[in-house]
C-alpha cells in the first residue's frame, strides 16, 4: 500500500499532478511544502532562491526608508493642502 492514504480506513490514492515548472507527474501529498502545482524538487529550488533574494544590505534598507518617507509626504501634502 506504498503512496496511499487511510482515511476513514478506506484507502485512498495520493493525486497525480503535473508540475508547472518541469511538466513531470508527482503525487500530492499532504504537508508537502511548496505550492500544489510544483513538484518537491521544483518547490525546493524556489525557496532557496528566495532566501538568497529577500537580504537587503542597510544602505538599500534606509534608500527605502527615505523614498518611502518621502511618498507619505508628497501623498499627505495632496491629500491634505488647502485649495482657497
Amino acid at each position: 500500500m506504498i503512496g496511499r492514504f487511510y482515511y476513514h480506513k478506506i484507502c485512498m490514492p495520493f493525486p497525480i499532478k503535473v508540475c508547472a515548472i518541469c511538466s513531470e507527474e508527482f503525487e500530492l501529498k499532504p504537508d508537502k511544502p511548496g505550492f500544489a502545482n510544483r513538484c518537491p524538487e521544483c518547490s525546493a529550488n524556489d525557496e532557496s532562491d528566495s532566501v538568497t533574494q529577500s537580504r537587503v544590505s542597510a544602505d538599500e534598507r534606509k534608500a527605502d526608508s527615505e523614498v518611502n518617507e518621502a511618498r507619505r509626504k508628497a501623498i499627505r501634502d495632496l491629500l491634505y493642502r488647502k485649495d482657497h
